[in-house]
């Protein structure tokens, strides 16, 4: 069967989205938004010149399932994700917006991201080996690339709007939102962390890291917003290919990362376009975290 093109950018009635981030497509709605999550796909800053086909629609449906089983930790902002119960102006685009988008409710973001990592990748490994700490907590000596760690711990970051987020420590988060914010913040982080970890190793994956946004009611209510524990936001691994010790074989964006690497991309304008076999094997990666997590096929 044919893969449809990659949907790269909407207009709905013909209007452009209020704003665009990487990859959603955001209309303001007055009392809502409508997220869109597009099949744009962005690495080292830059979104590429090549879209990736039903990636929007893992993004939307894979934080959808995870929306609706973490309701008994928090809230969160979801208000509709069938395009078929949608206000009448929206359900005409059904065609367009069916899989890959959700109705939200408005709430002011908090301006960090919340980060948990229970194995040393990434980033933090790289934190670790230059000081032994990952933002300022301290590690055992002698850890290796990619070992799970003694326990999970909570990194938050800045969210930047363009560039990368930088990584700070709890005590500056604590400046930023304030101290009691930021224990709440922790606590939910680390609660959701536990909760995907150990469904995704009963799938048969191991959930590196992740990253959680929250938004603020006007009640001050907290809410979990944005995507949730998606190959986009975290770092998932076949358990049966862990080998710790080195980089390891991902379900995320590390393998487009690894191809730009390849081709030695200065990580500047202008942006490449992926070979068609690196599309489609991207294509299979997100298709198969959705299959293995959800346990079905992506509609």
């Amino acid at each position: 069967m044919p893969v449809a093109a990659p949907l790269v950018e909407t207009r709905l009635n013909g209007l452009p989205p209020h704003r665009q981030g990487k990859v959603r497509d955001i209309y303001d709605k007055g009392d809502a938004l409508l997220l869109v999550a597009t099949d744009r796909f962005s690495a080292f800053d830059y979104v590429l010149a090549s879209g990736i086909p039903d990636k929007g629609r893992v993004l939307t449906q894979l934080s959808a399932f995870w929306f609706a089983r973490t309701q008994h930790i928090v809230s969160n902002h979801v208000i509709e994700t069938d395009a078929n119960r949608f206000p009448s102006e929206l359900r005409r685009h059904a065609e367009i917006l069916a899989g890959r988008s959700m109705l939200v409710r408005k709430t002011s973001p908090i301006p960090i991201e919340c980060v948990a990592r229970g194995y040393l990748a990434g980033s933090g490994w790289k934190d670790y080996l230059a000081t032994g700490t990952v933002c300022g907590v301290r590690l055992p000596p002698g850890l290796r690339e990619s070992d799970r760690l003694p326990e999970p711990i909570f990194t938050p970051a800045t969210k930047a709007t363009s560039g990368h987020d930088i990584n700070i420590g709890e005590a500056e988060a604590g400046q930023l939102i304030g101290a009691p914010l930021v224990e709440r913040l922790r606590a939910l982080t680390m609660a959701l962390y536990a909760f995907g970890a150990a469904h995704a190793e009963r799938c048969g994956i191991l959930l590196a890291d992740t990253k959680f946004e929250f938004g603020l009611t006007p009640e001050d209510d907290v809410l979990l917003i944005d995507e949730v524990m998606t190959p986009d936001s975290s770092r998932y691994w076949p358990k049966d290919q862990y080998a710790p010790g080195r980089t390891q074989v991902s379900f995320d964006k590390q393998y487009v990362r690894d191809y730009l690497e390849q081709i030695k991309w200065n990580k500047q304008p202008p942006v490449p376009a992926l070979p068609d076999a690196v599309v489609a094997k991207t294509r299979e990666k997100y298709r198969e975290a959705f299959r293995r997590l959800v346990g079905r096929e992506l509609d």
